[in-house]
């Protein structure tokens, strides 16, 4: 089965990457880090700009109503520039929760609307609720509007979390399939950030010095790199076969999903791990932008379910299926 992307994704993907890399987004990270969150929601208008947040609306809501395949390809972009804020529940999961309500979710196409979810027991705290216009507090099939309550300090400072109340009457939401893109959405991420911290040590690696060779000319480098390129590579087969039996509707769906989010979190730390031995200590200074990624992928790993949740998932799924 071939899952490389057609012609128009690739140029919808080169479309984000020249938005975003003319837009300093670690700047903007470290804005939204200290509650500044204006260049943000410029950089999120730019997005709404190139279509990125109606990818997952309807279009009967002014969405576009794209393939999940189309939403993994944005979302590795976005992952790989590490664009802060709820970019998988507000994009992916929302939708799905407001699947009937027009009126909120033609906000979240234009990206007038910018909303984050708690979707417990996984996803017990939401993102960014002290900013976002929107809180969903969504649970066995039926999601509420939530107020923001306690903060918690995440790994990530771009990150804020809050637990959450609901408040008012709830309403029928598809949340089975809501958590399937959350975690999908935030494994495509994860490849993107691992792509991008892979990029970032091959180019430092023919940069930096020592004993008089570049660091990149030792084998020892070589494999390392190496290794972390074959992981992310194995990694986002799964990702676009995941989105495929989402689109579909396949009964394989969970498991999918779960291979993939615990493939991408594998190989996002792999990278994280291997970038910061190659940079030395330098790359997890605040000043150096390969910080950022590496507390995004810490905080991403776990966000939707953490590997050994999404292992065991597969496993299970593996045995219901062969009756062992």
């Amino acid at each position: 089965m071939n899952f490389e992307i057609d012609e128009q994704q690739r140029d919808f993907a080169a479309s984000i990457d020249a938005a975003l890399g003319s837009a300093d987004v670690p700047a903007v990270v470290r804005a939204w880090s200290a509650g500044d969150t204006g260049p943000g929601r410029k950089l999120w208008a730019t997005l709404a700009d190139l279509g990125v947040t109606a990818l997952a609306v309807a279009e009967e809501f002014d969405g576009i109503g794209a393939h999940p395949v189309d939403l993994v390809v944005a979302a590795e972009r976005l992952g790989y520039w590490g664009v802060p804020g709820p970019v998988a529940e507000s994009i992916a999961v929302a939708p799905v929760l407001l699947a009937g309500d027009a009126e909120r979710s033609a906000g979240l196409a234009s990206g007038e609307l910018i909303a984050t979810v708690a979707l417990p027991p996984l996803a017990p705290r939401a993102v960014d609720a002290d900013t976002a216009g929107l809180i969903l507090v969504a649970c066995d099939g039926v999601v509420f509007e939530g107020t923001a309550g306690a903060f918690h300090q995440s790994v990530d400072p771009a990150r804020r979390l809050f637990d959450v109340t609901t408040a008012g009457e709830s309403q029928q939401a598809d949340t089975a399939r809501a958590f399937e893109f959350g975690a999908l959405v935030t494994a495509a991420q994860l490849v993107g950030a691992g792509q991008a911290m892979l990029d970032g040590s091959v180019e430092y690696a023919k940069q930096r010095s020592q004993f008089g060779r570049v660091i990149g000319s030792y084998q020892a480098i070589k494999h390392k790199l190496a290794d972390v390129y074959i992981a992310v590579e194995l990694a986002r087969p799964l990702v676009y076969a995941a989105a495929l039996s989402l689109a579909d509707g396949s009964p394989d769906t969970a498991r999918d999903v779960s291979a993939a989010k615990a493939a991408a979190s594998d190989a996002a730390l792999l990278s994280a791990r291997s970038s910061l031995q190659t940079h030395g200590a330098i790359g997890f200074t605040q000043e150096h932008d390969l910080s950022l990624l590496l507390l995004r992928v810490q905080a991403l790993h776990s966000a939707w379910g953490d590997p050994t949740w999404h292992r065991r998932r597969v496993l299970d799924r593996l045995e219901a299926t062969t009756g062992e």
